[in-house]
């Protein structure tokens, strides 16, 4: 196969993006913490749940992104990757690895989690095998790159603006926009997974959250409990007006049996009482 060739700069190494074969070994890297998958997982669920994920889309966690430069394979495995549309694959075959432009689009957003210990997440090294933050600004070419810091809850969010990344600016709400996902992204505090912390979510454009399954469960188990007040409530109430129709009857027998008690005196005085 032939393989598409980007020399962007003089500056620049050679490019190439060629799709790597079945039997190529892949960097072998264990996460560097329980949460990391968590915190990839919660922003795919939410986007699920919401129905915006489409089947032509990659959204991948810990997953590789490749490119040849200067003939050597480079293959970097962020934290968390979309890519808007990328060319299907036959059915029953596995995606091991993402190379841009020879398997669909380029990422439109890569995600790295910070652990304890910084892992080059900052990283310009311009030499094989790559820093990452030079990877994904200089070779991919990613439209945005953010940086998250589970420990104090800081999220770095950065755009690519005439080939170097820009950090921006939240909005007044602490959120950015995501053009790609047309979401917020921002920070939230809060419990999931047993794990009290900060968290990653998202936000639509008129600011509603959107719900992990768990908060679904929960809204819809407040609806159910809602319903069946609102059940016993209308029980209580016609109950109420059962009692009231009741104690109007009982009160309307009385009346007539004191109008009847009346009459038959009236008539034992010979008084018609009718001709009253």
């Amino acid at each position: 196969m032939t393989a598409l060739q980007f020399p962007l700069s003089p500056s620049l190494p050679l490019i190439t993006w060629e799709k790597l074969p079945a039997d190529f070994i892949l960097p072998d890297e264990p996460v560097e913490s329980n949460l990391q998958p968590l915190l990839a997982a919660a922003l795919r669920e939410s986007l699920e749940l919401a129905g915006l994920i489409l089947e032509s889309m990659l959204i991948a966690s810990n997953f590789g992104l490749c490119a040849t430069v200067d003939d050597k394979t480079v293959v970097k495995a962020p934290d968390w990757v979309y890519v808007p549309s990328v060319r299907s694959i036959l059915q029953g075959q596995i995606r091991r690895s993402y190379t841009p432009h020879a398997e669909g689009e380029l990422p439109s957003i890569v995600m790295e989690f910070i652990s304890e210990t910084e892992g080059g997440e900052y990283s310009i090294n311009p030499h094989y095998p790559y820093g990452k933050w030079y990877f994904y600004e200089q070779i991919l070419k990613v439209p945005t790159y953010a940086i998250f810091h589970p420990q104090t809850g800081i999220l770095e969010v950065y755009s690519l603006v005439e080939g170097k990344y820009e950090q921006q600016t939240a909005d007044e709400s602490d959120r950015y926009w995501i053009e790609a996902l047309s979401l917020f992204l921002g920070v939230w505090c809060g419990r999931k997974a047993e794990i009290e912390g900060y968290w990653l979510r998202w936000w639509d454009e008129s600011g509603n959250l959107l719900s992990w399954g768990s908060e679904l469960v929960e809204q819809e188990r407040q609806r159910i409990e809602q319903e069946r007040q609102r059940a016993e409530q209308a029980e209580q109430q016609a109950e109420q007006e059962r009692q009231r129709a009741e104690q109007a009857e009982r009160q309307a027998e009385r009346e007539r049996q004191r109008a009847e008690k009346l009459a038959k005196k009236l008539r034992t005085m010979e008084i018609n009482p009718e001709e009253i």
